[in-house]
């Protein structure tokens, strides 16, 4: 099958790995290939990278017999060379850990020099919408259920990203409206650089988003229930403590930001 695609999740043991994996397979109604199965299938635990090589060979053999039109394999990956035996479409790099449980595994693995997406956090279900946005693009779609963002994000921050993801969960679209008020008491940053940070930051989501400049909205009221309604989600204490203004008065004390 030609227009058939390889899909490596790779990583440390622990990274996640197989969860994702897991998901991406019925997603993609894929085959998938699990390193643990395949090794227990020949009963071969042997680490050493003779053992390796000739695993990723089996498992690049299974990837070319398969009928289905994506093949999602999840293993290490520790060696270049691996890469270039098994040769994979499409390559997730799990990097959401420093060390894995196995010290031999961590002095023999290497940070893979290509890759198509680089997964920092252990958050599956945003990652799965990350790795199939990645693989098979997104298109906005304007009349579709979609969730509204409100606030100034002087500066966007790691509190704005998680209320982002709760919010992408919930629909698969976000508009993000940011509040006119550059300038306006201690708000430094232009609309222009507000919306460049989001970007910068949902650089893997950009079809799911739209970033719009709102007038400074302070109230927001409504007469009846008209079709939408207005809910709280509620984040971890240690995200709702994050503080634009301490970022704000960081960045000051380190000269990055201009005194008020």
């Amino acid at each position: 099958m030609k227009s058939k695609k390889i899909i490596l999740v790779m990583g440390l043991p622990g990274s996640g790995k197989t969860t994702l994996a897991k998901e991406l397979v019925k997603k993609l109604n894929a085959e998938w290939l699990n390193a643990d199965v395949i090794r227990g299938k020949y009963n071969d635990w042997d680490f050493r990278k003779e053992g390796i090589i000739r695993q990723v060979k089996r498992m690049r053999n299974f990837a070319k017999k398969s009928k289905k039109k994506y093949v999602v394999a999840d293993f290490v990956c520790p060696l270049p060379e691996q890469l270039k035996i098994f040769k994979p479409n499409f390559i997730v790099w799990m990097d959401t850990i420093k060390k894995g449980r196995f010290a031999d595994m961590n002095k023999l693995f290497k940070k893979p020099k290509r890759f198509n997406l680089r997964i920092k956090e252990k958050k599956n279900e945003i990652n799965v919408i990350q790795v199939l946005d990645k693989l098979l693009g997104y298109k906005w779609k304007n009349n579709f259920p979609t969730i509204q963002m409100l606030g100034r994000f002087q500066p966007w921050h790691y509190g704005h990203r998680s209320l982002f993801e709760k919010c992408l969960l919930k629909t698969g679209q976000v508009n993000i409206m940011v509040k006119d008020t550059h300038l306006i008491g201690d708000n430094p940053y232009s609309f222009k650089q507000v919306k460049k940070n989001i970007i910068s930051d949902l650089i893997n989501f950009k079809n799911r988003i739209k970033i719009t400049l709102a007038p400074n909205i302070t109230e927001i009221c409504y007469g009846r229930t008209v079709g939408y309604k207005i809910s709280k989600i509620n984040l971890e204490k240690k995200i709702q403590k994050i503080s634009a203004k301490k970022i704000r008065k960081n960045l000051r004390s380190q000269g990055l930001l201009k005194k008020k």
